[in-house]
């Protein structure tokens, strides 16, 4: 029950946080996530707590809400207007979140012990491989696009080049 209720509180605070939101969405298209979710929800004690979550006033309570305001074209229009602008800003945060981490782990670069513990990394045949299962995570592509963006930056681009070059000739 503990678990449905995080879950719950969870879904409450992504209608308050863009950037959760967001990711929530994006979550909903990952097929493994996906897979998990209908595992969970075939448990039949998963399906036991729905049922009993169900029976509440509580949860009634919120879907006749639901069902009144879905009802009402005003405030449909109105809510579906502010889940558009709650995704827009949801995702430029994490877009910015993900340029921040990509500037950190630039900056990182220029320290000789992460640039040598990364030169074991690369020489490390398992690597390569945990390399590609990363970039079919859906959650990779905001690193990626950051990548892109810090990439549109001459100085950073000029950087990037010297750092790849380094890491080139102590191969």
């Amino acid at each position: 029950m503990k678990d449905l209720q995080s879950g719950m509180a969870g879904l409450k605070e992504a209608t308050q946080n863009p950037a959760l939101l967001a990711q929530l969405m994006r979550d909903l298209q990952d097929p493994e996530l996906m897979a998990e979710a209908k595992k969970m929800m075939d448990n039949p004690n998963f399906q036991k707590q729905m049922k009993e979550m169900g029976n509440t006033k509580e949860f009634k309570d919120a879907t006749k809400a639901s069902v009144d305001m879905m009802n009402d074209p005003g405030q449909a229009a109105a809510m579906e207007a502010k889940m558009e602008h709650m995704m827009k800003v949801g995702n430029d945060q994490l877009k910015n979140k993900a340029g921040n981490v990509m500037e950190d782990a630039f900056a990182a670069m220029g320290n000789p012990e992460v640039m040598a513990e990364m030169q074991k990394m690369i020489k490390d045949p398992n690597f390569q491989q945990q390399l590609n299962e990363m970039a079919k995570d859906p959650n990779m592509q905001g690193y990626m696009d950051a990548m892109k963006d810090m990439m549109k930056d001459p100085e950073k681009k000029r950087q990037m080049e010297m750092i790849g070059n380094k890491m080139k000739n102590e191969l």
